[in-house]
């Protein structure tokens, strides 16, 4: 068969492009599986183009700037595989290109800036409040009083919105779709501190027209390997250098204003909602909080993905063990019993590889957010928390063995993960790393080293 390279106008012809009235930081596969997928879905998607601009690596823009945004989206179900082109990416930028970035936030049609960048990568802490010993925060603070180019995601974001201010554009939403618990308002409170240490006025500006709306989001998308842009080939007829697989399923909840509009996403299927905190605690605990403990218990056993693990019936008892703790602490109206369900059925989608070594990185910050508020809520209400302690102890042997047994994760916290393997307490000062409230509870610590000793025994 004979296959074209992926361009604009050989699929569309001379359709005009569509204008980007989205900016979205931090492009990569999840993006464009999850966020772009419902905008292009959406009942107006004519009107909403998205201009991306990448995180660390320009990688992800050169490929797609290549093929003028467009790529392949497949759908990877257990029965088989299905594929489209994907045409609402209209601009793909690498994340170096302030200018740029600052021209399309200064424009009257941008009305939402939405980020995918992992926890790590706004550099805050638990409470949202920027981290000023951070030499990029400083480093960035100077660089935007100076009218330099920062380096960091929110200082880019800050030079963007002063751009949108000196514009007089108005206001715009920032919707920031990472795992992290309420994360409207945790960004929101970062953006705000950064933009205070810089300039006051433009502080003052922000909190009264940009709004910051919190969300959750859900969508298992590996790793794009070569055996998949060879799929996307077979599929389409189009050669394409960054196709992405994904899961059928697909949950986009949200909840906030947008004061220059927004796609009619609930066209599409996402949900707006006045109280988005359930919806996030149901998500974080049981898809992310079981992903990470078969993350770190898969990779001692030996196992290489997610369906691997859920294939071994100790790990998947131990996933069932962490649901009944979870949903002890959630409301019966989120319909658990069948998100359980469905949870089981994607996570055994053997033809999603999704690989447990991926999960584990960033381990540290993801614990503190998907495994240890149920530790804390369970032994408040008197319980032992066992079953989610056990990603606890999963991932301490995993800090202790990880490299004799061939494993390396990659960790932002591995500086205070390293200085924690060497302290007197290793237990206590490793479970410090993760949050404070464990390791300042003296019977979570005795019941972690418990555990761990009869594991290493």
């Amino acid at each position: 068969m004979t296959t074209t390279a992926l361009s604009r106008s050989a699929v569309l012809g001379d359709t005009a492009t569509v204008e980007p009235r989205i900016v979205h930081i931090g492009l990569g596969a999840f993006h464009r599986a999850h966020q772009a997928w419902y905008t292009a879905r959406a009942e107006d998607a004519a009107d909403w183009g998205i201009a991306a601009f990448t995180g660390r690596s320009p990688q992800a823009a050169e490929e797609l700037a290549s093929q003028d945004g467009l790529y392949t989206l497949i759908e990877r179900a257990a029965d088989g595989d299905s594929a489209e082109i994907m045409t609402v990416l209209v601009e793909a930028d690498a994340g170096s290109d302030v200018a740029r970035l600052k021209e399309l936030l200064a424009a009257p049609q941008t009305a939402i800036v939405t980020l995918t960048v992992t926890e790590t990568a706004y550099r805050l802490g638990q409470d949202g409040a920027p981290d000023l010993t951070d030499p990029v925060v400083a480093a960035d603070i100077e660089a935007l009083r100076a009218g330099r180019d920062p380096e960091s995601v929110l200082g880019r974001l800050i030079a963007g919105l002063a751009a949108r201010r000196s514009s007089g554009s108005g206001g715009l939403a920032v919707v920031p779709c990472d795992n992290i618990p309420d994360n409207g308002p945790f960004v929101g409170t970062g953006v705000l501190g950064l933009a205070e240490a810089v300039d006051p006025s433009l502080a003052e500006w922000i909190e009264a027209e940009v709004s910051f709306v919190s969300t959750s989001v859900d969508r298992i998308t590996p790793r794009t390997t070569d055996a998949d842009r060879a799929t996307a080939e077979d599929l389409t007829g189009w050669q394409d250098v960054s196709p992405v697989v994904t899961e059928p399923f697909s949950d986009w909840v949200l909840s906030g204003a947008f004061p220059n509009g927004r796609p009619k996403w609930e066209t599409a299927g996402a949900r707006f909602v006045d109280d988005i905190e359930p919806y996030e605690r149901r998500k974080l605990w049981l898809l992310n909080g079981a992903h990470t403990l078969l993350a770190c218990a898969g990779l001692l056993r030996g196992h290489q993905t997610v369906a691997d693990a859920m294939a071994d019936p100790e790990c998947r008892a131990w996933v069932e063990e962490l649901w009944d703790e979870d949903v002890r602490h959630l409301p019966e109206s989120l319909e658990l019993p069948e998100y359980r369900r469905k949870l089981s059925e994607r996570f055994d989608n053997g033809r999603i590889a999704h690989h447990l070594a991926q999960i584990a990185m960033e381990s540290a910050t993801k614990l503190g957010v998907r495994i240890a508020p149920v530790v804390l809520a369970e032994r408040a209400a008197g319980r032992d928390g066992a079953a989610s302690m056990r990603a606890l102890v999963a991932w301490i042997r995993l800090q202790q063995t990880g490299a004799g047994i061939g494993v390396g994760i990659e960790d932002a916290k591995q500086k205070a993960i390293d200085e924690a393997l060497r302290a007197t307490d290793p237990v206590r000062a490793l479970l410090a790393v993760v949050d404070p409230a464990l390791a300042a509870d003296d019977d979570i610590v005795d019941a972690v080293t418990a555990q761990l000793k009869k594991e290493t025994a």
